[in-house]
């Protein structure tokens, strides 16, 4: 029997470290496959973008055909672009087994609660507004006027911490990755996983 992959969400104000903590994750041994989800999205790709790689690339009526069939644990507009999460393909990756990583914000995460209560949520803060904005303009890629943007994005962001389960702040990187694969670690635990795991053994240890 397979046991069930978890579903984990990741949110985070642009700058905190969010992806590098993700990519960090799964380039980690692990006691089961791992994946971050795919999203559909009806923008171009851009390049080097693959599809089914990158993003799941479709039309913005086919996009629209799937919200009348309610087939998104989340989906936004943004920039008149359309993202979402497909529901049939996280599933059928829980099903096989797979932890699943969804990067979404707290919008998100809210509409994906609502369909799927289990859903584990995490909350990657950086160690103050200080360091966010050192980060922001380490990229040396945005105006002023982008960076002010995105910190006040990000104070949004962070107003929500509240409705997470879990909260890394991220201040030193090998900490916030060990805290990260402590609570994923910690989902595996649970009496539900172990008992779908190992239920032979524990119905031997009690006979």
């Amino acid at each position: 029997m397979t046991v069930p992959g978890n579903l984990f969400i990741l949110s985070a104000p642009s700058g905190a470290g969010k992806s590098s903590l993700i990519n960090a994750l799964l380039e980690q041994e692990s006691s089961r496959p791992m994946q971050v989800s795919v999203s559909h999205t009806t923008r171009d790709p851009r390049p080097g973008e693959q599809d089914g790689k990158h993003y799941h690339f479709v039309s913005i009526e086919n996009f629209k055909k799937q919200i009348k069939k309610n087939a998104f644990y989340e989906f936004a507009e943004v920039f008149d672009n359309y993202y979402g999460t497909s529901e049939a393909a996280i599933d059928d990756q829980l099903a096989q087994g797979i932890d699943v990583f969804l990067d979404i914000d707290w919008q998100g995460a809210q509409q994906v609660r609502m369909k799927k209560p289990s859903v584990t949520t995490i909350f990657i803060s950086p160690p103050s507004k200080q360091a966010l904005e050192e980060r922001l303009r380490g990229r040396g890629q945005d105006s002023e006027e982008i960076i002010a943007g995105r910190m006040a994005k990000a104070q949004s962001e962070c107003s929500h911490f509240q409705e997470f389960d879990y909260i890394i702040i991220n201040d030193d990187f090998k900490q916030a990755l060990a805290d990260l694969t402590t609570i994923v670690n910690n989902q595996r635990l649970k009496r539900s996983q172990q008992i779908a795991q190992h239920s032979v053994l524990l119905d031997e240890l009690i006979c």
